[in-house]
């Protein structure tokens, strides 16, 4: 009698931790809302095929992107401003959304057709003259076609800051 109590209870156990697991991969899932990938052929960079999709600090960004998992690869990171730049191109125009609520088309001028929803943090920090952190990080704007820095945390917004995964080294 003990025995069929406890083999219940485990078997009750084990689809509760399935059940819990499988919620976990889905919103996992839906958080990670980057589908694709597209290599630049002239630096031979991989990126995610979109941003974040949401506001995010830049510690917040660095982090997302170290965390992703996308086409088979863990070794996702935040580009550089170079990078960014690179992928520039005024004539490209690729769909994306722009606003507050993120419910408004909006064109960006970025190679690969990549799909943008706001500025782009860049991996580099601005440090003060004695070499440490000054609070500031530098994004790039695909719609102007330049860089700027930005308070990187709080209490400072980051209203419309995203993060554009790549890797690779470009070599």
């Amino acid at each position: 009698m003990n025995a069929k109590v406890i083999l219940s209870l485990l078997f009750g156990v084990a689809l509760i931790s399935a059940a819990q697991s499988s919620t976990e991969q889905r919103v996992f899932a839906q958080e990670t809302s980057v589908t694709g990938t597209w290599t630049d052929p002239s630096t031979r960079l991989m990126w995610a095929g979109g941003d974040n999709g949401r506001d995010v600090s830049w510690k917040a960004a660095v982090k997302y992107c170290r965390d992703l998992r996308l086409a088979g690869y863990s070794d996702w990171r935040l580009a550089t401003v170079a990078e960014l730049g690179a992928i520039y191109d005024r004539n490209a125009n690729a769909p994306g959304l722009a606003g507050s609520g993120k419910d408004s088309s909006f064109t960006y001028h970025v190679k690969g057709n990549l799909f943008l929803t706001g500025d782009q943090w860049s991996s580099e920090r601005i440090n003060d003259d004695r070499g440490h952190p000054s609070g500031y990080a530098w994004y790039y704007d695909f719609n102007e076609g330049r860089s700027d820095n930005e308070p990187s945390g709080f209490p400072y917004s980051s209203s419309l800051m995203r993060a554009l995964c790549v890797r690779g080294t470009g070599r």
